[in-house]
């Protein structure tokens, strides 16, 4: 086991052992332990009480977080001409069709997420090996493929992120960054809680809420006492 640095066991010893925070106590301590010289992403991890591998425990959904990312996240909108200058006035990086299509199939991914139409859907599913492994092929659960595609762009822009429970049962997201105060990572930790809570599958059984836990970049983890949340 690797050994642990000099400020690793500085933010070890802050953490209480065994304690189970609450959400604004945890969001204060992940900041304090926070020590690398970036700005660290703020982590959620929620183990939920559902088995994956049945459809009906599926817990998958978008949510709009009210303080955002804290990251610049650069958006290609997939549209027909009619539909590029909503997408470009709405803030998107890149806007275009066959021209990227055909830089996709070369290799380029570097965008953060995807926004096209139902009508271009078809010429995307070629490109699910190099889309897919990268979670970037558009869904329209997820709201990313639409008509509306300004509003789509907007509302990624402003915070808006995805989210799906992995093979294991948990949800992680990022939430924020170290430089937000410990109030917003609460705000946004809170709103991504509810919405799963929102989304508790009627097929899941016993307790669905199992554990929680705040993190940054490098960080130790902060356990959250999900009864308190």
């Amino acid at each position: 086991m690797a050994r642990l640095t000099k400020k690793q066991k500085e933010a070890q010893a802050k953490i209480e052992k065994n304690k189970l925070y609450s959400l604004e106590e945890a969001s204060a301590l992940v900041k304090e332990i926070t020590n690398v010289k970036f700005d660290a992403s703020i982590d959620i991890a929620v183990r939920l009480g559902v088995d994956p591998r049945k459809a009906n425990q599926m817990v998958r959904g978008v949510v709009t977080l009210p303080h955002g990312t804290g990251k610049d996240v650069k958006v290609l909108a997939l549209v027909t001409p009619d539909k590029e200058a909503e997408a470009k006035e709405a803030g998107a990086d890149f806007v275009g069709l066959d021209d990227y299509l055909d830089k996709i199939k070369g290799g380029w991914t570097d965008v953060d997420v995807i926004i096209t139409m139902p009508s271009v859907m078809g010429k995307l599913g070629p490109l699910g090996r190099v889309l897919g492994p990268r979670g970037l092929m558009p869904n329209p659960k997820t709201g990313t493929v639409t008509m509306e595609v300004g509003k789509a762009v907007s509302d990624v822009k402003a915070g808006k992120i995805d989210f799906k429970v992995d093979k294991t049962g948990i949800v992680h997201a990022a939430i924020g960054k170290a430089s937000f105060s410990a109030d917003k990572i609460a705000g946004n930790a809170k709103e991504l809680i509810d919405t799963l809570v929102k989304l508790k599958p009627s097929a899941a059984k016993g307790v669905y809420m199992k554990s929680i836990y705040l993190s940054s970049t490098m960080s130790p983890s902060v356990q959250l006492d999900p009864k308190a949340v």
